[in-house]
C-alpha cells in the first residue's frame, strides 16, 4: 500500500500496513488522528508542548506495538484514544510527581484548521448523542474515569458504591458507546 491507497484505506487496514512495518501507512494514521490526540493530551495536561509530546508517544508506540490492535475488541480511534488518555495521565502523574507546588499553566490554544474543527465537532456531537442514551449511573462513572486523575477504587468511593460495581458501571458504558459509535459509522 502506497500513496492514494493509503489515503482511501480505511484505518484497520493501515494498522495491519503498520504492523507489517509501513512508515506511509503510520504517516497516514497520524495525519488522520494526529491533532485528536493532541487534543485529547491538552485536556488532561494544558501544556501543548506536552500534549504534542503524548501525541507523538502514543504513534510511536502504534509503531512498536501495531501487531497487538485487536479490532474484536474495538475501533482504530478508540485504540487510539485509549492509548492517548493512558500517555496522558501518565504524563500527568509525572508532572505532579516532579512539581508538586509548581503553579498551573495557562492552556494556549493553536491556531484551528477550520475542517479538523467542524470534523472535531461533529465527532463531539455524535459521541455527546451516544452519551446521553447511556444510563446516567453509567454515565457518571464513565466521565469520572476518562475525564478525572482517579482510580476505580477512587471512583466507587466518590459515587458510593463497591468497587465491583463502579468497574461493571464503566465497562458497561463503554460496551453501550462503542455499540452507538459503531452504528453511527455505518
Amino acid at each position: 500500500m502506497s500513496g492514494p491507497e493509503l489515503e482511501g484505506a480505511s484505518d484497520r487496514d493501515l494498522v495491519a500496513a503498520v504492523a507489517e512495518g509501513s512508515i506511509e501507512a503510520l504517516r497516514e494514521l497520524s495525519s488522520r488522528y494526529g491533532r485528536m490526540l493532541t487534543a485529547l493530551a491538552m485536556r488532561f495536561l494544558g501544556s501543548e508542548s506536552d500534549a504534542e509530546e503524548v501525541a507523538s508517544d502514543v504513534l510511536w508506540q502504534v509503531w512498536r506495538e501495531a501487531r497487538l490492535f485487536d479490532a474484536s475488541r474495538g475501533s482504530v480511534m478508540a485504540w487510539l484514544v485509549m492509548l492517548g488518555r493512558s500517555r496522558s495521565i501518565d504524563r500527568l502523574r509525572a508532572i505532579k510527581a516532579r512539581s508538586a507546588s509548581a503553579e498551573p499553566q495557562i492552556p494556549v490554544c493553536p491556531a484551528a484548521d477550520p475542517a479538523s474543527e467542524v470534523d472535531r465537532a461533529e465527532r463531539a456531537r455524535m459521541v455527546r448523542a451516544a452519551l446521553m442514551n447511556i444510563d446516567a449511573q453509567e454515565r457518571m462513572a464513565l466521565e469520572l474515569a476518562y475525564f478525572s486523575d482517579l482510580s476505580h477504587s477512587e471512583i466507587a468511593k466518590k459515587l458510593g458504591i463497591p468497587l465491583g460495581t463502579a468497574k461493571t458501571r464503566i465497562r458497561s458504558a463503554m460496551i453501550k458507546l462503542r455499540e452507538a459509535l459503531l452504528k453511527t459509522e455505518k
